[in-house]
């Protein structure tokens, strides 16, 4: 019999790989962090080596203060997130690296989501015919001023919905990935003990 051939490396693990340089190329390091001259009054602080571990509290944390500074305010949202991340021991790094979630490549997708979840809050067309009435009767110049209006008040209101529903998401979906994950690697290493005392049992 042939040997077998050696197994190539999957599509999962290219992606895993993919996903991981991905996260390493956006996080900022302590380095980084220390030379930031915002955060040069707070820095001993941001360097604190618990900030920086990942744990059952820390990653859920890490991971809803990123939303929530993602979707707050377009400017300025690793500065902000980290600001939170602070009192309540959040982990840094992936608070920051959350932040990403809104840039200039998603703007358009997340503006359109906005917009659709601040016009269901609001309902334009059933709360506000005189804004509808308005519009419908006019023409020119100031209809385009009421739909811009109209949607720029919508996107904004969807905006502020985001800012306070994704962290609640995040943080539930996060804390549930950190405990699976933790549990996979718990059942290897036992597996792993066990492997090697049957070695040793086999050897006696």
């Amino acid at each position: 019999m042939s040997a077998p051939e050696p197994r190539k490396p999957g599509l999962g693990r290219r992606s895993k790989t993919w996903a991981m340089d991905l996260i390493r190329k956006n996080t900022p390091t302590r380095e980084e962090m220390a030379q930031n001259r915002f955060l040069a009054p707070v820095a001993h602080r941001v360097l604190s080596p618990e900030l920086w571990r990942f744990t059952r509290r820390s990653v859920p944390r890490g991971v809803a203060l990123g939303l929530f500074a993602a979707f707050i305010f377009p400017l300025g949202q690793i500065l902000i997130s980290t600001f939170l991340a602070l009192p309540v021991r959040a982990n840094v790094p992936l608070a920051a690296l959350v932040t990403f979630v809104t840039n200039p490549f998603t703007l358009p997708f997340w503006a359109a989501i906005a917009y659709k979840v601040g016009d269901f809050v609001l309902h334009f067309g059933a709360t506000a015919p005189a804004v509808v009435s308005a519009k419908a009767a006019s023409t020119g110049a100031w209809a385009w001023f009421a739909d811009a209006y109209e949607v720029a008040g919508a996107t904004l209101v969807g905006y502020l919905v985001l800012s306070f529903v994704t962290p609640v998401i995040g943080y539930v979906l996060s804390g549930w990935v950190w405990r699976a994950v933790v549990s996979r690697k718990r059942a290897r290493r036992l597996k792993a003990m066990e492997a090697r005392l049957d070695q040793r049992l086999g050897a006696q």
